[in-house]
């Protein structure tokens, strides 16, 4: 139970690193003005989830992945949930209650929600792709589609859309939206659906593809309103 404890706690501070960046002003862009740029560094906290997933997703018997597999079935056998199926769209409604409220997201209903679909077609693609290929077997053995999480994967992406979206105004929502997110990382583990070489590697797609969909993003929307400032 303790390695099942320090693994799911390791991966809560992976998924939180790098995205918690505090505003030095209070000075920011409507939304559809600025464009989110590319850059290296932001590569560094996906990358690392994705080479960790690769890196664990051996099926030898001592491998970690199933080191933490008997760890569950030891200590957690009669677990079972149903809320991961829900809490990995939650950011979602999250950002679209809120601006419907008057808590305005940085991008407009049009430019967000272009976003939001093509962040989506590019994670579930991937992730299709990778599980047809892979072939890997659940750890409860009702099928081969284990590798990668699609549910974790789904979470990160829109726990990144959340915190793009609302990062410059509340500096903690970072921190809520990818705490949500590794919740149902865990969760999936915690029910014998994956295992943690699935959750890592899944939360890394799903960070990637939503941040690329913003890097690609061409605004064609509300362009008359670029150069104007606001402050929240």
């Amino acid at each position: 139970m303790k390695k099942l404890a320090l693994v799911s706690s390791f991966l809560v501070l992976i998924a939180q690193c790098g995205f918690c960046q505090q505003v030095n002003d209070s000075l920011v862009r409507l939304p559809s003005i600025e464009r989110n740029r590319f850059s290296i560094r932001q590569l560094n906290v996906p990358v690392v989830m994705m080479g960790l997933g690769l890196a664990a997703s051996g099926n030898a018997d001592k491998s970690i992945k199933n080191v933490i597999k008997r760890q569950r079935n030891e200590h957690m056998a009669d677990f079972r949930t149903h809320i991961d199926n829900y809490l990995q769209y939650a950011p979602i409604g999250i950002v679209y209650g809120l601006d419907a409220m008057g808590f305005k997201a940085k991008n407009d209903f049009a430019n967000r929600t272009a976003i939001l679909l093509k962040g989506e077609f590019m994670m579930l693609s991937t992730v299709g792709l990778i599980k047809e290929f892979s072939n890997q077997l659940r750890p409860d053995g009702s099928d081969r589609f284990s590798f990668p999480s699609g549910h974790t994967a789904q979470a990160f992406a829109t726990a990144t859309f959340l915190s793009m979206e609302y990062k410059d105004r509340w500096p903690w929502m970072p921190y809520a939206a990818y705490g949500m997110a590794s919740s149902v990382g865990m969760m999936r583990m915690a029910n014998n659906r994956h295992y943690i070489s699935d959750v890592l590697l899944g939360a890394g797609i799903g960070i990637l593809a939503m941040k690329a969909s913003y890097w690609t993003h061409q605004y064609k929307w509300n362009r008359k309103k670029r150069g104007e400032m606001v402050t929240y």
